[in-house]
């Protein structure tokens, strides 16, 4: 009984991770493409990659935190 809510929790918290990961790299990709630097001079927001993984690390760390 105890394996099996233990399991339900652990496979909880990964989607919410998973989710959280995936809502932050689409923030940053659209923060990249709504703000983002034309000229080259900020490197977060000239390009998408950049942006767009430090999104996901954003996202997953606030989807840690939240209980």
């Amino acid at each position: 009984m105890f394996r099996a809510l233990r399991k339900q929790k652990v496979t909880f918290m990964l989607l919410q991770i998973v989710i959280g990961a995936v809502l932050g790299a689409a923030a940053g990709f659209a923060w990249q493409r709504r703000v983002g630097c034309s000229t080259g001079a900020c490197p977060l927001t000239s390009n998408p990659w950049i942006s767009t993984a430090y999104g996901l690390v954003v996202g997953m760390l606030v989807a840690i935190n939240v209980r």
